[in-house]
C-alpha cells in the first residue's frame, strides 16, 4: 500500500536520509527501529506527507503521494505526530472529534458521533470522555490523541514514538490496541519505536534504520536476531524465548568469567 524509492533528505550539508527503499505489507503493524538520528521520524514524515525529500518518492497504491490531494491523502492516511498538543482546553471528545475533519469539514454528522463514540469505546475511554484534556495524565492523554487518529478511519496510520514517556501500563495498552487495530479491522500501522521488546513482540514487520540509512527489514522472526540487532545498536544482544514472546536482552552485561559473577 504505501512504499517508498529512493528517498533522500538533506538539512543543509547534512544527509539525515539516504536513497531509502522499502515497501510496508498491508494490514500488519511495521516498527522503525534503530539509533537517534538514524532518520527514522524523517521517513516517516515524508510517508505522511509533512516532509518534502531532496529526491525519491513515496507511493500510496502506486500513486505518487505528491500527485493526490492533500484532502484525499487525509482520508487514506491518519498521522499522530510526537508529543501532540493542543493549546485549547478541549474535552476528550472534543478532542477525538477533530479526527473527523477531513470528512466533516466541521460540520458533525450522525455518522461522525457514532466513529467518535466507537472510537473511545475502542481504547475503553469512555469513563474520560468529558475531561478535559490538559488535567490528563500522560499516557491518558496519549490514549486520547490516539483515539482521535482511529477517527479519522484511514486504512493506514503513521505514529511517531507513541510510547515515549509512558508508563509499563499505558504502553501496553496502546501496543494492544494497535495490534487490535490490524487484526480487527485490517489497518496497516507503521510507528516509530525505541523499545525493541516491543518491537519484537507485536511487530508483524520490521524496518531498521542506521546512520541515515536503512540497514536492514523484514518479517519480525527474520529481523528480531541477535546478530542484527547487535550490529544495530551495537550493543550485545541475547535473544530468550518463552510463552509469553521474546526477551531481546541488551540491559545486562556480558560476563566473561565467573568471577564477575561472584565479584
Amino acid at each position: 500500500m504505501i512504499s517508498v524509492e529512493n528517498l533522500c533528505k538533506e538539512y543543509a550539508d547534512k544527509t539525515v536520509l539516504a536513497s531509502a527503499n522499502a515497501a510496508f505489507p498491508v494490514g500488519c503493524i511495521t516498527s522503525l527501529i534503530g539509533p537517534n538520528g538514524a532518520g527514522k521520524s524523517t521517513l516517516l514524515m515524508m510517508m505522511a506527507g509533512l516532509i518534502k525529500p531532496v529526491s525519491g518518492s513515496v507511493f500510496f497504491d502506486g500513486v505518487p503521494v505528491g500527485d493526490i490531494p492533500v484532502a484525499d491523502y487525509a482520508r487514506k492516511v491518519a498521522t499522530l505526530r510526537q508529543s501532540p498538543g493542543f493549546n485549547l482546553r478541549l474535552k476528550v471528545h472534543e478532542l477525538v472529534a477533530f479526527g473527523r475533519f477531513p470528512y466533516s469539514k466541521g460540520a458533525l454528522s450522525a455518522h461522525d458521533r457514532q466513529v467518535i463514540d466507537d472510537s473511545i469505546a475502542f481504547l475503553s475511554l469512555e469513563h474520560l470522555r468529558n475531561a478535559f484534556i490538559d488535567e490528563l495524565s500522560g499516557g491518558q492523554r496519549q490514549m486520547a490523541f490516539l483515539a482521535m487518529t482511529i477517527a479519522q478511519q484511514t486504512p493506514v496510520l503513521l505514529l511517531d514514538e507513541p510510547l515515549n514517556n509512558l508508563d509499563m501500563k499505558h504502553a501496553v495498552q496502546i501496543m494492544q490496541a494497535l495490534r487490535r487495530l490490524c487484526d480487527e479491522q485490517g489497518r496497516t500501522v507503521i510507528l516509530v519505536i525505541h523499545d525493541i521488546n516491543f518491537a519484537a513482540n507485536y511487530s508483524d514487520h520490521i524496518v531498521a534504520l542506521k546512520s541515515g540509512a536503512i540497514h536492514f527489514n523484514g518479517p519480525v522472526y527474520d529481523a528480531v536476531t541477535e546478530t542484527l540487532l547487535s550490529d544495530l545498536y551495537e550493543l550485545d544482544f541475547e535473544i530468550i524465548n518463552s510463552k509469553r514472546g521474546r526477551v531481546c536482552d541488551y540491559f545486562t552485561p556480558v560476563l566473561e568469567n565467573e568471577n564477575e559473577v561472584d565479584g
